[in-house]
């Protein structure tokens, strides 16, 4: 087999034993890998109504077709588990060397059941599965973690993927921390591994993955490298949180909790910031890729930094930053730290935070609930404060540290308008009243509110319009941000299907690769005779699996809905004329329910639509099926 390896890696941790699973190629053409692996998986071998923090939940690491190949923008993987954090689907993708070393040892995915009876970290080197108690690591930061499995293994190449204490702690928001800057953030992937017992997976391969057309994939790496400028040309230099300043202008930068409205430090907590202020130490990259996003710096006098949890990315920045009114850039990398080296993800970090502070100032909580802290907008010493008191889980932090809902539950329904999440899951850092189908991504995403696996409006904005991409999915004119009409809705539907099958195929959103090099990179890796229409299908498969299974677990289409803020107009700037409308919004719900082919009042997948993506099996998980 080509591009794939052929074999998944099962490893049982209640009896600390593994096993090989060879499946068909019909299994992989079907399925592509990454989250069509892991939809697949957790329907199948979740039982209904599981505790994800019990040992019935699985836990998957999978990759894609072209991982392994030294291609920009191939080197990321996917991690799910049913989600502790929102009750349904979860999955996160992280970048880096992780995944290309798990394929390099010979493993399209790894399936981790059970719960072994006493902390352990698992090994695998090349066909060498192996378990070490890990008692000795239990609360050591990540970096410190995978420093220590690596001197355990005598393996210095070895890439681990780890947890830090907030997953140990079981926190709702945790995330699984791959090389210390590389995380699956998103759903509390880190509470299920660290409700395993499992504190580390590192991976060390030393084979090559085999390519159908070598001459092909070389093509096509050169192709990246030389259209670098406009396939990812909006990294170059500071990555991203590039002109902070613009998206003020414009009302995309999330203010004080989502209120909105004009933040004065746009610029100095902006990417450039950490150049002008002589931060910036250089560019790294993923594995093989030209794009080199992630920032590297040396910030003077910060006894706390560690080069190897490298800088805040934008949500990081808007997160810690404006969204808490905080401008104080220095503050804001230390929180960045804070949860990569305990394992936290920011975004839910961040929007948690921004909560309790406005539940501060409106009295819901007090100083009896916050042990005499006082939160207050701007003030980064108590934002810092709160979040070592989520790590910790002491006092408040104990609640905060299980997301939004839990924090609700905690201050009483009053509390609720100022949660901003979507089915517990926090929102990115991102503005639907800007981008108006970029909310409707919010609602529908099988995960709550995600970005990565959504579209942004302002890229298909007069002015901005990528016309000869979009003209392969028939989109022909541009359409202006806060529109969602029947076109916008229809933009919405094609594009997040390929969004989707990014995560399936695991090819990274920074890259932007054209359909056509899609299918000539999946032609090349695997040697199939796929077309565009193969692989939309395999994105839609993966959305319906996702479906059907949030589904069965209790979700319904009154979870696929928006905070009711955003149904008002920022107080200044530029969107003060303006608030999403929620007829608009339920109209395009609906709407598109019915372009994915489900019912459109219930958004449930009809089984002539699961029968036409070839998967007549799911009918049987549908809710009174």
């Amino acid at each position: 087999m080509f591009g794939h390896t052929g074999r998944i890696l099962r490893i049982d941790l209640s009896t600390l034993t593994s096993s090989v699973e060879q499946p068909t190629e019909a299994f992989y053409r079907t399925y592509g890998g990454g989250r069509g692996f892991i939809a697949y998986t957790l329907l199948n071998e979740v039982p209904l109504g599981t505790d994800p923090l019990s040992a019935d939940n699985v836990l998957v690491f999978a990759t894609g077709p072209a991982t392994g190949f030294a291609i920009s923008g191939c080197a990321r993987h996917s991690v799910g588990a049913k989600s502790p954090l929102t009750g349904g689907f979860g999955d996160g993708e992280a970048g880096g060397f992780w995944g290309h070393e798990l394929k390099c040892a010979g493993w399209d995915a790894v399936i981790v059941s059970g719960r072994a009876p006493h902390p352990v970290f698992v090994a695998i080197v090349d066909d060498d599965v192996s378990f070490h108690p890990a008692q000795s690591l239990l609360g050591q930061p990540t970096f410190e973690t995978a420093k220590a499995v690596r001197a355990i293994l005598a393996t210095p190449r070895a890439r681990v993927a780890t947890i830090g204490p907030a997953g140990e702690r079981l926190s709702r928001m945790a995330a699984i921390v791959h090389d210390s800057d590389r995380l699956a953030g998103r759903c509390g992937l880190g509470a299920v591994m660290g409700s395993k017992n499992l504190k580390a997976l590192a991976v060390r391969g030393t084979q090559r993955v085999q390519a159908a057309d070598p001459d092909a994939i070389r093509d096509l790496a050169r192709f990246v490298t030389q259209n670098l400028d406009w396939m990812a040309g909006w990294l170059a230099g500071l990555g991203t949180g590039q002109h902070l300043d613009a998206m003020n202008e414009i009302g995309n930068l999330p203010v004080r909790n989502f209120q909105g409205g004009n933040f004065a430090g746009a610029q100095g907590i902006s990417a450039e910031a950490f150049r002008d202020n002589k931060w910036l130490s250089g560019m790294r990259g993923c594995y093989a890729c030209a794009a080199r996003c992630k920032k590297a710096v040396e910030i003077p006098g910060a006894d706390w930094a560690n080069p190897a949890y490298g800088a805040p990315e934008y949500e990081t920045v808007a997160a810690f930053g404006s969204n808490c009114g905080v401008s104080d850039l220095r503050a804001i990398c230390e929180a960045h730290e804070i949860c990569n080296a305990n394992g936290l993800d920011t975004i839910s970090a961040g929007d948690v935070i921004a909560w309790a502070i406005e539940c501060f100032e409106a009295g819901i909580l007090t100083p009896a609930d916050t042990g005499g802290l006082e939160l207050r907008w701007g003030d980064a010493e108590s934002m810092l404060r709160l979040l070592k008191m989520m790590i910790a889980r002491e006092g408040i932090g104990a609640v905060l540290a299980d997301g939004a809902r839990a924090a609700v539950a905690y201050a009483g329904p009053e509390s609720a308008h100022y949660s901003m999440e979507v089915k517990g899951q926090g929102i990115a850092m991102h503005e639907p009243r800007l981008k108006a189908a970029l909310g409707l991504g919010y609602m529908v995403s099988p995960t709550g509110a995600d970005h990565s696996h959504n579209v942004h409006d302002t890229l298909y904005a007069p002015g901005a319009w990528g016309g000869d991409v979009l003209a392969s999915f028939g989109i022909m004119e541009p359409l202006p941000p806060r529109e969602l009409t029947a076109e916008k809705v229809r933009l919405f539907t094609y594009l997040a299907i390929e969004r989707h099958l990014r995560n399936v195929l695991d090819i990274c959103m920074f890259i932007g690769w054209p359909l056509d090099k899609l299918v000539a990179l999946v032609r090349a890796a695997t040697g199939w005779n796929v077309t565009s229409f193969e692989l939309i299908k395999m994105g839609e498969r993966a959305i319906n699996l996702t479906r059907v299974f949030n589904l069965r677990e209790g979700l319904t289409a009154a979870d696929d809905r928006l905070p009711e803020r955003f149904l008002q107009p920022h107080p200044d700037g530029a969107l003060s004329d303006h608030g999403l409308d929620p007829d608009e919004l339920r109209d395009a719900l609906h709407l598109y329910y019915g372009m994915m082919g489900w019912d459109q009042e219930s958004g449930t997948p009809r089984e002539a639509k699961l029968d036409e993506l070839n998967l007549s099996w799911a009918k049987h998980h549908l809710p009174g099926a």
